[in-house]
C-alpha cells in the first residue's frame, strides 16, 4: 500500500491510498472556501450515564445531491468543487466537513449537566472512485486495501492522546440514513469508549477472567460446531448469523483466534477477513437480487493506553429488513426500554443467506 497526504484549501487533511502508485492530475479541491474551524461539545446524560455529542454544524451537511453534484466523486470543475482530485489512486480518506467530534473543539458551554469539549476526529473513507460500485462488489485486493486503510487510521488516530476508541463503520442505503450514495464509510475517533463497545468489552473481560479464554473465541468455536448459522469458514476468519441476533439477517465476522484490532491482522488473516466480508455482502445483495441496506460496525480494542487482552476484532452487520418489503424500525421496546424483539429466527435467516450462492475470484 502507498499513501500520499495532501492539504485541502480549507485546511483539512486528505490522504490518498493505492495498491501501486498515486498520480494527482488536478488541484486538491474542497466544497468549502472558508477555513475549517468546526466546534463540538459533549453533555453528560445523568440518567443513562453516557456522553451525548452536540455539533450543530452537521445541520448543513449535503443531503442526497444529484449525481452531477456528487461531492465524493473526483472533480476538477471549480464551479462545482468536490472532495477528491482527479488522478490515479484507489481510495481516499479526508476529515469530515461536518464532524460530530473535532480536535478543534473548544469552549464547551456551561449548562445544567457536566460538559466537555467534543475532542476527537471524524473521517470519511471513500472506498473507490467509482460512484456506481459498492464495497461488496469491489475485487478482493481492493477490499484488502480498505482493511489496510482501516489499520493505518487505527494507528494514526489511536496515537492522539485525546482519542480512546477508533470506530470504523459504514451506513449503506437511505433506509439507514445515508445522505450520499457514493460508496464510502466513516471513522470516528472518540475521546471515550462508546457504550456498546464498552458493554461488549466488559462481558469479554469477565469471561476471560472466569474461563481463561476469550468470549468471542468461545462463541466462534460454538458457532462452527453448530454449523447451521455459519456463512463463511476460512483459515483465519469466520462469518455467521449469531444465535442471539437482534436484527433480521444480522451477521458477525470475526477472526477465529483472538486479534485485538484491524491493525493486528497479518497479511494472511487480512486476506481471509476480506474474503469473509465480501462473501457476506454478496449474499446480502443476492438475497432478493437488489442492494440490501445495512450498518457495518467494527468493534476492536480501545486506544486508551490500557491493556485489553479481552478485545477481539469483529464486525457486526445490521440490515433493517425483516421481510421483503418491510423494514425493522426501532420503536417503543427497543428505543425506550432497550429490549429488542426479534421477528425472525436466526436459524431461518441463516438458512436463507446460506442458500445464496456467491462467486469470488
Amino acid at each position: 500500500m502507498v499513501r500520499q497526504t495532501l492539504i485541502k484549501p480549507d485546511g483539512r487533511e486528505l490522504i490518498l491510498y493505492a495498491r501501486d502508485r498515486i498520480v494527482v492530475t488536478s488541484p486538491v479541491p474542497s466544497p468549502a472556501s472558508d477555513p475549517f474551524s468546526p466546534n463540538a461539545h459533549l453533555r453528560w446524560h445523568p440518567l443513562r450515564g453516557e456522553w451525548i455529542a452536540y455539533a450543530t454544524r452537521r445541520q448543513h451537511r449535503t443531503y442526497l445531491p444529484p449525481p452531477e453534484f456528487n461531492p465524493l466523486a473526483p472533480g476538477d470543475d471549480p464551479s462545482h468543487p468536490t472532495e477528491l482530485p482527479v488522478g490515479q489512486y484507489d481510495a481516499a480518506v479526508f476529515e469530515n466537513l461536518f464532524p460530530a467530534l473535532t480536535l478543534h473543539a473548544h469552549d464547551a458551554p456551561h449548562v445544567l449537566v457536566p460538559t466537555r469539549d467534543g475532542l476527537g476526529r471524524c473521517e470519511v473513507v471513500v472506498f473507490t472512485q467509482d460512484s456506481h460500485a459498492s464495497l461488496g462488489a469491489l475485487p478482493l485486493w481492493h477490499i484488502e486495501l480498505i482493511l489496510e486503510i482501516f489499520s493505518d487510521r487505527y494507528r494514526t488516530l489511536g496515537a492522539y492522546p485525546q482519542i480512546q476508541y477508533v470506530y470504523p463503520f459504514e451506513n449503506r442505503g437511505v433506509e439507514v440514513g445515508v445522505t450520499l450514495s457514493h460508496p464510502h464509510g466513516q471513522i470516528y475517533g472518540y475521546p471515550f469508549v462508546p457504550p456498546i463497545p464498552a458493554a461488549e468489552l466488559e462481558q469479554q473481560r469477565a469471561h476471560l477472567q472466569e474461563h481463561g479464554r476469550g468470549l468471542m473465541e468461545d462463541l466462534v468455536d460454538r458457532e462452527l460446531l453448530a454449523a447451521r448459522r455459519v456463512l463463511y469458514e476460512g483459515t483465519d476468519a469466520v462469518a455467521f448469523v449469531p444465535v442471539a441476533a437482534r436484527y433480521p439477517y444480522e451477521v458477525w465476522i470475526a477472526t477465529r483466534r483472538a486479534c485485538p484490532s484491524v491493525a493486528d491482522l497479518d497479511e494472511r488473516s487480512r486476506a481471509d477477513f476480506a474474503r469473509a466480508l465480501k462473501t457476506v455482502l454478496l449474499k446480502y445483495d443476492g438475497l432478493w437480487n437488489r442492494p440490501l441496506p445495512y450498518v457495518m460496525a467494527w468493534h476492536q480494542a480501545p486506544t486508551d493506553g490500557q491493556p485489553h487482552p479481552e478485545a477481539h476484532l469483529h464486525v457486526e452487520l445490521y440490515p433493517p429488513y425483516r421481510m421483503r418489503d418491510r423494514l425493522k424500525f426501532l420503536a417503543g421496546s427497543e428505543l425506550g426500554a432497550g429490549v429488542f424483539t426479534a421477528d425472525t429466527d436466526p436459524d431461518a435467516t441463516a438458512a436463507e443467506l446460506r442458500a445464496v450462492a456467491v462467486q469470488i475470484e
